[in-house]
């Protein structure tokens, strides 16, 4: 008899639109996306090393710091869920949006070991690989980005995002905040290679 899948403490959902979206605004999305893309790139570069030296030296993760950082993972998913046409909504620095991501916050002494942030860069690299396969990165689009060109094209025939692609680019976003999440300290749990919850 199968055992059933633990949860992974780290969700992430996407709501399924529940009306037409604007094709136009879809036409113009790489356009529109990057002026909030800028500010979440001078912004997001700060999260990992604090954290780091504060588990490895003190066995603490102040609570405001993993709130910060939880609060910009969340603008970092709207704004992603907005580039990949799962959302219409202009991403908000402060709004949910329809746009789910729970972190629950770690006791450090006994939920963070001390010492594995120096070796998860190494435990990671099956995970950046795969990510790194999904978003393209520097080598140009990645599958995410394929199947959100293939979603315009739904949305530009019947005015609403193909639900089985919809799912299947949530999965791909979920799987790389996971790793995320995992990268910048804020759980030891390591990500299963799956899509799904």
């Amino acid at each position: 008899m199968e055992q059933p899948q633990e949860q992974y403490p780290i969700q992430f959902s996407v709501d399924y639109p529940d009306r037409s979206v604007s094709r136009f605004s879809s036409f113009f999305r790489p356009i529109a996306v990057i002026p909030i893309a800028i500010v979440l790139g001078l912004v997001g570069e700060i999260l990992i090393i604090p954290p780091l030296l504060l588990i490895l030296f003190r066995n603490k993760y102040p609570r405001w710091w993993f709130d910060w950082s939880v609060e910009l993972m969340r603008f970092e998913s709207r704004v992603t869920a907005y580039a990949l046409l799962l959302r219409d909504e202009y991403p908000s620095t402060d709004e949910e949006q329809s746009v789910h991501l729970e972190v629950p916050y770690p006791d450090v002494p006994q939920d963070l070991n001390r010492w594995l942030p120096l070796v998860k860069w190494i435990l990671a690299i099956p995970h950046y690989i795969v990510v790194s396969l999904m978003s393209g990165g520097d080598r140009g689009p990645g599958l995410a980005t394929w199947l959100a060109v293939f979603g315009a094209v739904g949305l530009l025939f019947n005015g609403r995002y193909p639900s089985d692609i919809f799912t299947l680019v949530m999965g791909l976003n979920r799987w790389s905040i996971r790793v995320w999440a995992y990268a910048t300290l804020m759980t030891d749990e390591y990500q299963p290679f799956r899509l799904e919850e």
